[in-house]
């Protein structure tokens, strides 16, 4: 199994690169357009064929590397059936699976972060994972103050949805402020301030009140995703 956790410093976006070993079909999750160079250079390097890049949903803080990837390798770019972004190639629904040359990512609808995202869960050979996008952070969750965002739509999706998953599932998102890599189900369902113990109408009034300032690039970053990345 091949797995590479790339991170753009600028944005704070982790992206990841799965296939199932070199040589193999690849899929990309939340590529960032300012390292299409770089993922290209990577892929030719492991001998890959690059057949699936996904976005969890339409980003603020980056400009989506799906249009330039699928230019460049003609790979098929996914998004969850509620997007209005132009380069989706196919999108998914609740309980779809993407199955890409010996791994199957199922797809969950979990808005809250946005109305549109979607997580995708990875369970193969004893190994599991979830890529959450924005909505599940690492001892946080994702703001719900635009794009159509709720606090308590991120709360059912968190608790209800990714809280159900098996407790050592690593937790994979789009987003680390703090240097952290990765996380587990478990630990976020323990240690997370925002949802740990909390109820619904708790976790709601926390995210309420973050009073956080627009993410910098969002007046370019939204609708140029919504346009492939052009700019």
């Amino acid at each position: 199994m091949l797995f590479r956790q790339m991170f753009d410093k600028t944005s704070s976006t982790y992206t990841y690169l799965i296939a199932s070993g070199r040589g193999r079909e690849a899929v990309i999750i939340d590529p960032v357009k300012e390292s299409t160079e770089a993922y290209l250079g990577l892929i030719d390097q492991l001998d890959l064929k690059l057949v699936r890049a996904i976005d969890t949903h339409t980003h603020a803080d980056h400009v989506t590397a799906l249009g330039a990837l699928r230019d460049a390798t003609q790979c098929v770019t996914i998004m969850g059936e509620y997007t209005n972004a132009e380069c989706v190639s196919e999108h998914v629904s609740e309980g779809d699976r993407i199955d890409i040359d010996g791994i199957r990512l199922e797809a969950i609808y979990t808005p809250g972060h946005t109305d549109e995202s979607f997580s995708f869960y990875w369970n193969q050979g004893g190994q599991q994972a979830v890529f959450t996008g924005d909505v599940l952070l690492i001892r946080g969750s994702g703001r719900t103050d635009f794009q159509g965002g709720d606090p308590r739509k991120s709360y059912d999706s968190i608790v209800n949805k990714l809280f159900c998953l098996p407790d050592d599932t690593l937790v994979y998102p789009a987003h680390d402020y703090k240097g952290m890599l990765s996380s587990s189900i478990y630990e976020e369902k323990h240690y997370n301030p925002r949802l740990a113990g909390k109820s619904e109408a708790e976790y709601a009034q926390i995210m309420n009140n973050l009073d956080l300032p627009d993410p910098k690039l969002m007046d370019v970053a939204v609708p140029a995703n919504l346009a492939c990345g052009k700019q």
